[in-house]
């Protein structure tokens, strides 16, 4: 893997949200759930398509904080336009596990 600067790593915006709404997205050609996520007064609140259905039921992640790229174009991806790449990371059996946090944080908070 590629070495990348200091400047590389700050060019992506990754902030936390809140997950306020999420529901299963049908239309997508792999199983994926539809999340709209709550990052504060300056983004706003923005959708994303995430496959993470082997984990998480829609309703169990209301209110749940996850990390997310904020800075990607927007992507369409079906009938939906997603804004924002929540992050995770593949288990064993290559399904998704979001990124979370230990201890609640404000909407919008960045990585740092």
């Amino acid at each position: 893997m590629a070495e990348i600067s200091f400047d590389d790593f700050l060019a992506v915006d990754i902030r936390a949200g809140t997950i306020t709404r999420a529901e299963p997205f049908p239309e997508a050609r792999k199983p994926a759930l539809r999340l709209w996520v709550d990052f504060g007064e300056e983004i706003g609140e923005k959708k994303s398509s995430a496959q993470i259905t082997e984990h998480y039921e829609p309703e169990a992640l209301i209110g749940r904080q996850v990390m997310a790229v904020v800075n990607f174009p927007p992507r369409q991806i079906g009938p939906v336009m997603s804004e924002v790449l929540v992050l995770g990371v593949y288990d064993a059996d290559g399904a998704v596990v979001l990124l979370g946090l230990d201890r609640p944080v404000p909407d919008g908070g960045r990585m740092c």
